[in-house]
């Protein structure tokens, strides 16, 4: 008989459950109730570091993987949250087993998967996992949180302008307990004040930063400030003074206050806390109504009155917003070419006193002056007529791109056995990302239009697909759909039809154009699906420089 062993553990602590202990542990198990079985027979996959929230992990994958060639007896391990803590990720896990003929043994708690009681009783033991799980998060939040109220700083990268220093403390009954406050670094601290004065002298996110580059001031990385840096500045409470000012502001914005008008005015800045729902994929930020704001320990940079009139600026918006012209009334293309010279993406500007005309030029050469990149200006209107002829033949039934869809549909739609729920994971993530793209084409289609119509027809297809898969991460055994479910080819439309508005045209090139690149004589254009070189997902375009505006 084949064994397979399984241990895991989150953090190294050298003792306890220890991943030595659990694989011992499980190889006396099989020597003993196995006669005959020798350490030949056996195979040890360890992941020390990794948590049980997901499978996610290199050794799991790898056993995985030898489990579907070796088609091994057993699957052992010592307990069973080391295998997952995700009621869905522990039953797909269960049904593929049981598929493949792999018993499964977990010592600490003995469950047998061959009976159904058996069976039943490891799913009620996966649920309180998940539930133990889940307990402990909720409880390290409330505790954070809690501490957050006192004003500590709780760890991560500091802001720009202050540097994190351990100070202790006498607590009841004599007990020294240490702590983390925020300490001003005068190597930094200068230019956030700077950048405050600047920005409520300028009122522009773009002037500030022109500003800086100019009078050679950079970030803590060495490199010139971004928009979005600069604005993470702009916006951070911790440069606030706790005041009467900045007390109304959140109070009117209906965050957690953790501070009265007896403990303003004493030059202290502001600590805010839940700013992001990690509980979340890639932690989206919390509205300030979900923020819990309290006086800290350090010294605040900005009077309450200024921080809040930085707001005020910052929510009235802008020209200068981050890629705000790429969703102009006129250039298809803003946004979506890469300047080959520098690496940033290239957008429109008009061209003054000639209606209709415009120019794609280099983010740093718009945003910090001529002389940060060489590559010449981009005609606009003359690269988005050639390349909407460029792609309307990939368009066409015996096109480049037709071929590139079918062999996403066959991967999609494949018929051969269940896939691992990894490969599952990866297959719901790019039709999530698909479905994201549809839906931002539909909202800027016309209502109503053929354009409009037509992607939402797609729309529906992915999501059902999406659902499908979705389905099968909890029950990987199921059959695929019969091939007369199964969705029709994409639709394809005219990109040069000239019922369709600029914005229905620039969604449907997105939908085409993974991006393209300018390098000052040829306009490269990949094709999504497609690989760069000569190969048929790129095409390219040779055209003429235009002269700055």
């Amino acid at each position: 008989m084949k064994f397979l062993i399984y241990s895991r553990k989150s953090v190294f602590t050298g003792r306890g459950e220890s991943i030595e202990n659990q694989v011992e542990l499980c190889r006396r198990y099989i020597l003993t109730n196995y006669p005959g079985s020798t350490d030949g027979d056996i195979t040890v996959y360890e992941d020390e570091g990794f948590s049980g929230k997901t499978l996610d992990r290199p050794q799991f994958q790898r056993m995985l993987r030898d489990m579907r060639a070796q088609r091994p007896d057993c699957l052992v391990c010592y307990r069973l949250d080391r295998i997952s803590r995700s009621v869905g990720d522990f039953a797909a896990l269960i049904e593929e087993l049981n598929s493949r003929g792999v018993a499964f043994v977990c010592i600490r708690e003995k469950f047998d998967t061959s009976t159904p009681m058996g069976k039943a009783m490891l799913y009620i033991a996966s649920v309180f996992a998940q539930l133990e799980r889940e307990t402990i998060a909720e409880r390290v939040r409330d505790n954070m949180l809690l501490l957050a109220r006192t004003g500590r700083w709780l760890g991560g990268a500091t802001p720009t302008g202050y540097t994190s220093e351990k100070t202790r403390e006498v607590v009841i009954d004599g007990k020294v307990k240490s702590a983390c406050a925020l300490k001003t670094d005068p190597d930094e601290i200068g230019t956030v004040d700077l950048i405050y004065r600047k920005f409520l002298e300028l009122q522009s996110l773009n002037g500030v930063r022109k500003y800086l580059h100019g009078h050679g001031l950079r970030s803590r990385q060495g490199q010139d400030f971004s928009l979005p840096g600069l604005r993470e500045i702009l916006q951070n409470p911790v440069y606030c003074a706790a005041d009467r000012d900045s007390l109304a502001y959140f109070r009117e914005k209906r965050a957690d206050v953790c501070f009265t008008e007896q403990d303003c005015g004493h030059g202290r800045g502001l600590l805010s806390y839940n700013k992001r729902d990690y509980a979340v994929s890639r932690a989206p930020r919390n509205g300030v109504d979900k923020w819990i704001v309290a006086v800290g320990r350090h010294e605040g940079r900005v009077s309450g009155r200024d921080w809040v009139a930085v707001q005020r600026i910052l929510e009235r918006g802008g020209p200068d917003t981050p890629h705000s012209n790429a969703r102009n009334g006129y250039a298809l293309l803003s946004g979506l070419i890469v300047c080959a010279r520098c690496g940033r993406r290239m957008f429109s500007k008009a061209r003054s006193g000639r209606p209709g005309q415009y120019d794609y030029i280099c983010q740093n050469k718009l945003q910090l002056g001529k002389g940060t990149c060489a590559c010449p200006n981009l005609h606009g209107p003359q690269a988005d007529e050639l390349v909407c002829r460029a792609l309307e033949p990939h368009a066409k039934p015996d096109g480049g791109l037709i071929p590139l869809l079918k062999e996403l549909r066959r991967a999609l739609q494949a018929e051969h056995a269940p896939d691992p729920p990894a490969d599952l994971r990866q297959r719901v993530k790019a039709r999530e990302q698909e479905l994201e793209r549809l839906v931002l084409a539909l909202g800027s289609a016309a209502p109503g239009s053929a354009f409009a119509q037509k992607i939402a027809q797609r729309a529906e297809e992915v999501e059902s697909e999406l659902n499908r898969l979705q389905a099968g991460l909890v029950q990987t055994g199921a059959e695929e759909e019969p091939p007369s479910a199964r969705a029709p080819a994409p639709p394809v439309l005219s990109i040069e039809d000239s019922s369709m508005t600029v914005p229905e045209k620039r969604a449907l090139i997105r939908l085409l154009v993974q991006k393209c690149q300018w390098d000052g004589e040829t306009l490269h254009i990949f094709l999504c699906g497609g690989q760069p070189s000569s190969q048929s997902g790129e095409v390219s375009l040779s055209m003429e420089a235009d002269s700055p505006p």
